[in-house]
């Protein structure tokens, strides 16, 4: 039993792979957009709440002048006031001397860290965390006192990173927010572009559907006057397919009915000398009649063979690198006998070796059909000569005969099927086309012309490919 292979699952149709190959990358292209946003306006955040906390630090230090061996602060109600208007963000402050002894502020701010080493004068600022919450702290030390006893006076001011948050949020939300309008436009144009842009295929499915009930043979080429490039090659392709399917099943029915035709007499003839010979009653009349069955039946094989040999070469060939030379040589050889009992003298000339890409089964058959036309047609006591030489480009393959020729006016006419020369017994018309199709399956072309002062010579001429240009 043959096994039936299953259908294929259906994947994804090509609009919604082209919808996700297109809006799933914007859509990630979003995302990192605004994660990279969101780091960036982070980014500036923390620089104006750093210029803003330096510009404080510096003022609250100002405030706070030495007076001899103490401090005098002079530190307002309103700074103060400032200092702490946003409630849901306080500004922290404290004023320590020694360094991390309290003396003034709101509050006990966390010191530096130990690796962090403030300058004289110079404002640090560092990360640190207030009450469980993040803040932002800027540290300022000022040198004071007497030279014999020097002091360190530190001023600190913090602030919660709350609002650097906030100010990132907002810059993103203004960012973003019309990044994702503009991607929702550009997914509904694309998602129109895309149905727009498959409108040919739809077409060209109609047309191929519409076609599905009719005869292989009756099917017209697939007309799309506006489309796209890759439309239009697979327009193209699919004729060139449906021109080579058209074709193929016109050989096949001109093969059987040339086959029909061409074996109908030959049987028909084999019938009636069977009937004749099984009336006959004499052992000479009977063999006379057995002779011409016989006769009939060669003929009929000949005539199968041929026709089997040109439908072989009406298929696809395979081209492989072959010395012609030798080939030639070869069949040259195989028909010796042959033509030493016809009378005729068989020879080669030409050269030693030549190679080129073909296929070997035909050209033999070629080669094969060029010399039987010749020892054929050519009678008694003529000579035929098979000749393989080069030429810029070509190689070419000549079988020439000293034999009566044929009128020029004939000779257009040796490449028809089932045309001949003569009624003489043993030719059935398709030697020389079978010929011709060998030599225009290998790209190459056939001809016949005559010699003087008779004779007739059939040339093939094939595409030496093997040979640089």
């Amino acid at each position: 039993m043959t096994g039936v292979a299953p259908a294929a699952a259906p994947g994804l149709s090509l609009k919604r792979q082209l919808l996700l190959w297109l809006l799933l990358p914007q859509l990630v292209l979003w995302l990192t957009g605004a994660l990279l946003a969101y780091r960036i306006a982070l980014n500036y955040a923390e620089k104006a709440i750093d210029q803003s906390l330096s510009q404080s630090v510096r003022s609250l230090a100002r405030q706070v002048k030495p007076l001899g061996s103490g401090l005098l602060v002079d530190f307002p109600r309103a700074a103060q006031d400032v200092l702490e208007q946003d409630p849901q963000d306080r500004v922290g402050y404290m004023v320590s001397s020694p360094p991390g002894r309290f003396v003034l502020g709101n509050g006990q701010l966390p010191p530096p860290p130990a690796s962090a080493q403030a300058a004289t004068g110079e404002p640090l600022i560092y990360d640190s965390e207030l009450a469980g919450k993040p803040v932002r702290v800027a540290l300022l030390e000022v040198a004071y006192g007497e030279p014999e006893a020097p002091q360190r006076l530190r001023v600190q001011v913090a602030k919660s990173l709350a609002v650097q948050q906030r100010i990132a949020r907002e810059l993103v939300a203004d960012m973003l927010l019309p990044l994702l309008v503009l991607g929702l436009v550009l997914g509904v144009l694309v998602y129109a572009g895309i149905g727009r842009g498959l409108k040919p295929l739809k077409r060209l499915q109609a047309q191929l559907g519409d076609r599905s009930d009719r005869p292989v043979a009756a099917l017209s080429p697939i007309e799309l006057t506006q489309a796209p490039q890759e439309v239009l090659a697979l327009a193209a392709a699919v004729n060139q397919l449906l021109e080579a399917v058209r074709r193929s099943l016109s050989q096949e029915k001109r093969f059987i009915s040339d086959a029909a035709h061409q074996l109908r007499t030959p049987l028909a003839g084999l019938i009636s000398q069977t009937e004749l010979a099984l009336q006959e009653t004499e052992p000479a009349a009977l063999k006379q009649r057995l002779a011409k069955v016989h006769a009939g039946a060669l003929r009929s094989a000949h005539l199968v063979q041929q026709l089997l040999a040109l439908a072989r070469t009406e298929g696809e060939i395979n081209r492989q690198p072959l010395d012609m030379a030798a080939l030639a040589r070869e069949v040259a050889r195989e028909w010796t006998p042959r033509a030493l009992a016809a009378g005729v003298d068989l020879g080669y000339e030409g050269a030693d070796s030549l190679m080129l890409l073909g296929e070997k089964l035909l050209l033999r058959e070629a080669l094969a059909n060029l010399i039987e036309n010749a020892l054929h047609y050519s009678g008694h006591g003529a000579s035929v000569t098979l000749r393989v030489h080069a030429q810029p480009g070509e190689v070419l393959v000549e079988v020439e005969d000293t034999g009566p020729g044929l009128p020029e006016a004939d000779r257009a006419k040796v490449f028809e099927r089932f045309w001949r020369a003569s009624e003489r017994q043993g030719g059935c018309g398709l030697g020389l086309p079978i010929v011709a199709e060998i030599a225009r399956q290998h790209g190459g072309a056939a001809a016949v012309e005559g010699v003087v002062p008779h004779g007739l010579r059939v040339r093939i001429n094939l595409p030496d490919r093997l040979t640089p240009a």
